[in-house]
């Protein structure tokens, strides 16, 4: 009989500094995801996104905040995003809400109000935490 091997933790151990981009990867052709704390009130994830990659519009019972720049549009393209607090860490991101297309890059968020649909599409290849908190 084999010995079992330990699982790889899923979470973030609470007492070691870590590069949030560092903990998830990009995948080509895909949407990577890693949650690194889930809690009843909440969760934070990680997610990497190829080029072209994105979530399609939903709606979620949460307020979700998002970078972004109100400056800068993005084009008419859609693909969808989940709820929570959005921060992107690098790369271009491009997010619809309520029909309202924003374009964000690292270091910017957005809130995506609870009940609007919004969706998300990478721009360019890009990674972002999502912070979700339930009331």
């Amino acid at each position: 009989m084999k010995p079992e091997t330990p699982a790889k933790p899923k979470g973030l151990p609470g007492d070691q500094v870590a590069k949030a981009s560092e903990l998830v990867n990009y995948q080509d052709g895909a949407v990577v995801s890693r949650e690194i704390v889930k809690r009843p009130t909440g969760s934070v994830t990680l997610f990497a996104f190829d080029e072209g990659q994105g979530l399609s519009e939903h709606t979620a019972p949460f307020d979700a905040l998002a970078p972004w720049n109100s400056h800068r549009n993005c084009g008419s393209s859609r693909s969808v995003y989940s709820t929570g607090r959005v921060q992107v860490l690098e790369g271009e991101a491009g997010i619809s809400i309520a029909g309202q297309p924003h374009r964000l890059q690292g270091g910017e968020m957005i809130l995506m109000p609870a009940g609007q649909p919004h969706a998300l599409k990478a721009l360019k290849r890009f990674k972002m935490i999502l912070t979700m908190i339930r009331s």
